[in-house]
């Protein structure tokens, strides 16, 4: 391989270590709507609940750059305000799902015997519910509530956690340098945390990504179906179910906080692949 060739991989990757064009645009939309989450609300026109124009569906205009809603809020603000709920519920239940999944996955396959197949027979149990059925059965029994959301799909998302993790953790446990540490009597948690996981630091990192991107669609659809988010509050996903309404006269009230989940998960997308060549080059190097 030349040194040119060496530079940039077939997807795209730099293999001086920068990002590729299509990373760099995942990273650059990413970034920006963390931004309007951590500083929008303090910038934003107007609160997320106030009603600012009599008319329904207001057109954009100097006062409303991207009109208004189907009671006359200002779309700009909510959309502001909605992204640090959708972005932060997300983030929140993404993180609870990779450390319940990761936990327990690892520590079936460590254990390995009766507890992997006892662990992992529950977890086949849990996945054979489709997602969005156990989220309305868990809302409707437990009411819609941020915690409730956050919970339930965390622990959704959990059980396909589970799973990765799990096959990473037997792949690496029949190392050499595991071997080595089981023979010098280190316990299962010491394994775990200093032989195994960082081991597997990239693959998780792709996974999480592409793990938020679905649990952001998830609780979008369970706002869109008037299960999640509760007004006053702003989320896109109840956004797009509030206002589809204004459709049939023209509003891009319903569309632009579509757009703004579109644009998430494509993002997030996009940082999944140039994460899974990083993780791909990297074992390979490591086999050779």
């Amino acid at each position: 391989m030349t040194n040119a060739e060496a530079k940039v991989d077939q997807g795209g990757t730099r293999g001086d270590g920068r990002l590729s064009t299509a990373g760099i645009v995942g990273a650059a939309i990413l970034v920006f709507w963390v931004l309007v989450a951590l500083v929008g609300p303090y910038l934003a026109p107007y609160g997320q609940a106030d009603i600012v124009s009599n008319d329904n569906f207001a057109s954009a205009s100097s006062s409303f750059l991207l009109g208004g809603d189907y009671i006359g809020r200002d779309i700009l603000s909510r959309v502001i305000n909605g992204a640090g709920t959708t972005l932060g519920m997300g983030v929140a239940a993404t993180v609870l799902a990779q450390a319940l999944g990761v936990s327990v996955g690892f520590f079936a396959a460590i254990r390995g015997g009766l507890v992997d197949t006892v662990l992992s027979r529950l977890n086949d149990a849990l996945l054979s519910f489709p997602h969005i059925m156990m989220g309305l059965v868990v809302i409707a029994a437990l009411g819609s509530s941020v915690p409730v959301l956050v919970v339930t799909s965390g622990v959704v998302y959990a059980s396909a956690v589970f799973r990765i993790a799990r096959a990473l953790a037997m792949d690496l446990k029949v190392m050499d340098f595991v071997e080595v540490a089981r023979a010098r009597g280190e316990g299962t948690w010491w394994i775990l945390r200093h032989e195994i996981l960082p081991n597997v630091v990239l693959p998780l990192l792709t996974d999480f990504a592409i793990r938020l991107s679905f649990v952001i669609l998830f609780m979008s659809g369970l706002s869109f179906l008037g299960l999640g988010v509760q007004p006053p509050l702003a989320d896109w996903g109840s956004m797009v179910r509030e206002n589809m309404e204004g459709l049939r006269s023209g509003s891009l009230a319903p569309i632009i906080p579509a757009a703004a989940i579109a644009s998430v998960t494509v993002s997030l997308n996009l940082l999944v692949d140039e994460l899974s060549l990083r993780t791909g080059r990297a074992y390979a190097e490591a086999r050779e």
